[in-house]
């Protein structure tokens, strides 16, 4: 990072000078030659007050380092207290193995001990830790969470007096389960403490960071100090490849979890990307994300195989969360070591903030699900300086054929591609969402509270998780609705005693004492993948293999030589067929904004000068689809003579297009949802029936709530949302994964433009 140490005589820092003896010698023994922009700014404002602070910059911008080389020296300069002196919050177990690497090797001369807690890390060790709390503690939320539910009572001890609450990556934190989960961990420890507690934050730059003041102090974010790192202007190199499938050859489809994702891996297109990122990647440090496990496999099997033929040690590595924790740290190693070249070929675990040292580029196969995704995985790339940072994009599309549809000849992955990358420079990104109601989490927390206290009256959990927690949008008499809910013999995740007390029921017993609680996401049950007594990976149930299967996982070919329904185990040897595992996952949600700029690709006539032959090829011909259907003047548009099935294009974004579905739906529509593009069909003979529905949306006419209410189930999403009856299921949707006040817009504007 820097090539020699700080120097008083021609180096002035203030930032520096008010550090530590024993700190100021550790940046020496590192090199460097300043500190960074962040540092000069974040180190003086944490020495000198006790505001809450978000501290955000690039990946390997030095975040870390801001916050901790201050707030190390208020721990070394102050009485010892009780219990630990700062907690750090990590949503990865590798981001806590990482930053336990460096900090211990700052607090080393300090005499300043470092904890270690996750799923991973040895019992004796957290006995020692809760033995004698002090010094810094690294922490998982899903490890913060145990703490409570097990051993609830030790909590006011192990936090007396901390100082200080350090959140990593807290930008994908914001809005989400895990993020509204520690939320309430977090003030939940504030309540144990019996005092406020100070929060850092650390985030990369992603656009307006309101949502993230509140975030991080939702009772007060106008006093959260935001500080950021000025951009250093770093040249950015991006091409865009495109690749055709022919007919009946689809690759494994980087968004697709459905059989084509299974074809075999020497697919013409799926090769030819394979040779490309072969071509370039080899010899150097790189990341290539692709969307799926499933992807990941494919193409770390591809690149493998390549290196064999052509006699080459292997340099390209599977990393994703299936994989064994031994594999994953050994390829996080060999790309951090430097000595040997590595590529790894992964999702989005290595989109955050793990230190993998200095990649030469980053490749993404297939369209990412957002803009801000996209950003954090370039912050990876051109690190060094003067170095530009290099995007190499890759998208497959169907051969466009005389009887395609409509919506394969649109090629809307490559347009989501052009209009990501166009963002991406213009410096949009998406915004996080307003909060929700997380109903799903909000009954995790009820439990866990009941949990950690033994019991609880209603009065107590609200004032915990709603008044002081992040579930303020939850009013008393919807907190009523759903604790009757759980009280439901039905549901039975809750009883309540003679005096009122709150209790476990008999499913919510169980639910506790399962080691799956403590997350709040769902964890499906997997099969463990074993080669001789070396643990390769996991792959889910609902992926089930039988003997004399074959497999691709850890980047190798296996054959299933026995499946263990009871233990949950795949014993296998190595083969050379395979095909890999579907591993499921979600897609994610995309933008207004993405939606809107993809229309404006298709309207524009320019070619971007980052696309290849290939992809400009497939634009011209997406461009001709879009004028030929008539999508450039009309929004619906019939798709066969007699108009039983039509394309309706709102250019909407997720959340939009999917109120507008499934309402649709609920009218007995079979319907289809691609990017801003909805395919709906009757099953009537009334060819005006789907006009003449919209126009009664459009007017008010129906009633979506009870529409949306008879097909609630389809809404269950989160880990616990089927405990919710249909009504509180969609009051919870309607806070988060849709929004019917647009319906009628939408509706309106098809019709009109009809």
């Amino acid at each position: 990072m820097m090539t020699s140490p700080v120097s008083a005589s021609d180096q002035q820092s203030e930032a520096f000078d008010l550090l530590a003896e024993p700190v100021q010698r550790w940046i020496w023994r590192k090199g460097w030659i300043t500190l960074r922009c962040i540092q000069e700014r974040a180190i003086p404002h944490l020495i000198n007050s006790d505001d809450d602070l978000i501290i955000a910059a690039a990946t390997a911008g030095g975040k870390t380092e801001a916050a901790f080389l201050p707030l190390i020296l208020r721990v070394h300069t102050s009485v010892q207290g009780k219990g630990f002196d700062l907690v750090y919050v990590g949503p990865l177990r590798a981001l806590i193995n990482d930053q336990f690497g460096r900090l211990e090797e700052l607090c080393e001369d300090l005499e300043m001990p470092v904890h270690p807690w996750h799923g991973d890390i040895a019992q004796g060790v957290k006995a020692r830790a809760r033995k004698s709390p002090r010094g810094i503690l690294l922490i998982t939320p899903e490890s913060l969470e145990a703490m409570f539910v097990l051993r609830g009572a030790e909590v006011p001890r192990l936090f007396a007096d901390t100082q200080t609450i350090v959140i990593d990556e807290l930008h994908a934190l914001l809005d989400s389960e895990r993020g509204v989960h520690l939320r309430s961990l977090l003030a939940r420890l504030e309540l144990a403490a019996g005092r406020r507690i100070r929060r850092v934050g650390l985030s990369a730059t992603l656009g307006d960071m309101t949502l993230a003041r509140v975030y991080l102090r939702p009772e007060a974010p106008d006093k959260v100090v935001f500080l950021d790192s000025p951009s250093d202007g770093k040249e950015l190199r991006v091409q865009l490849r495109g690749y055709v499938a022919r007919r009946g050859d689809d690759p494994p489809d980087s968004e697709d979890t459905s059989s084509n994702g299974s074809e075999e891996a020497e697919i013409a297109a799926t090769r030819a990307v394979a040779e490309h990122l072969f071509d370039k990647c080899r010899g150097t440090d790189n990341l290539i994300f692709a969307n799926t496990r499933q992807s990941v496999e494919v193409y770390s099997d591809l690149l493998r195989h390549m290196c064999e033929e052509r006699k080459f040690p292997n340099e390209f590595f599977p990393h994703h969360a299936n994989l064994s924790r031994e594999h994953r740290d050994f390829v996080e190693k060999r790309l951090k070591g430097g000595n040997l070249p590595a590529t790894a070929i992964c999702t989005s675990t290595l989109e955050l903030g793990i230190d993998i040292g200095e990649v030469a580029c980053i490749g993404q196969i297939g369209a990412p699900w957002s803009v801000a995704a996209l950003r954090q995985r370039l912050g990876r790339s051109g690190r060094r300086a003067g170095q530009p940072a290099v995007l190499r994009m890759y998208a497959v599309e169907p051969e466009p054929q005389r009887d395609s549809h409509t919506v394969d000849r649109l090629h809307l992955r490559l347009i989501r591609s052009i209009a990501m990358i166009d963002l991406l420079i213009e410096g949009w990104c998406e915004p996080p969402r307003k909060d929700a109601l997380h109903l799903s989490t909000l009954i995790h927390q009820i439990l866990s509270v009941i949990a950690e206290r033994g019991g609880a009256s209603a009065q107590r959990l609200y004032a915990t998780l709603c008044d002081r927690g992040p579930f303020r949008s939850v009013d008393k008499s919807l907190f009523a609705r759903l604790l009757r809910q759980l009280g439901d013999p039905k549901t039975a995740l809750i009883e309540q005693a003679s005096d009122g007390t709150l209790l476990p029921g008999r499913k919510g017993e169980r639910l506790i004492e399962h080691h799956s609680f403590f997350a709040v996401f769902h964890t499906p049950q997997e099969y463990r993948v074993v080669h001789d007594v070396r643990t390769l990976g996991t792959i889910p149930v609902d992926a089930p293999l039988v003997s004399e299967m074959t497999v691709i996982l850890s980047g190798k070919r296996w054959r299933v030589l026995e499946v263990d329904d009871r233990e949950k185990v795949i014993q296998v040897t190595p083969d050379h067929a395979g095909k890999p595992p579907i591993f499921g996952g979600d897609p994610g949600d995309i933008h207004t904004n993405v939606i809107e700029r993809m229309r404006s690709v298709l309207r524009d006539h320019t070619i971007p000068s980052y696309l290849d032959k290939t992809a400009a090829e497939l634009l011209s011909s997406a461009r001709d689809a879009y004028w030929h259907s008539s999508l450039d003047k009309r929004p619906l548009v019939p798709l066969d003579e007699n108009r039983y099935k039509y394309l309706l294009a709102p250019w909407t974004g997720t959340v939009a297009t999917a109120s507008l579905a499934i309402v649709l739906a609920s009218l007995d529509y079979r319907v289809g949802t691609f990017d801003g593009i909805l395919e709906v069909s009757s099953t009537g003979t009334n060819s005006r029936e789907l006009i003449s529905d919209l126009k009664n949306i459009a007017a008010g006419k129906m009633p979506l709530k009870e529409l949306v209410h008879d097909r609630a189930r389809v809404l269950v999403k989160e880990k616990f949302h089927h405990y919710l009856g249909n009504d509180l299921l969609v009051c919870d949707a309607l806070s988060s994964q849709l929004d019917l006040e647009t319906v009628p817009t939408i509706s309106q504007y098809l019709v009109a433009n009809s």
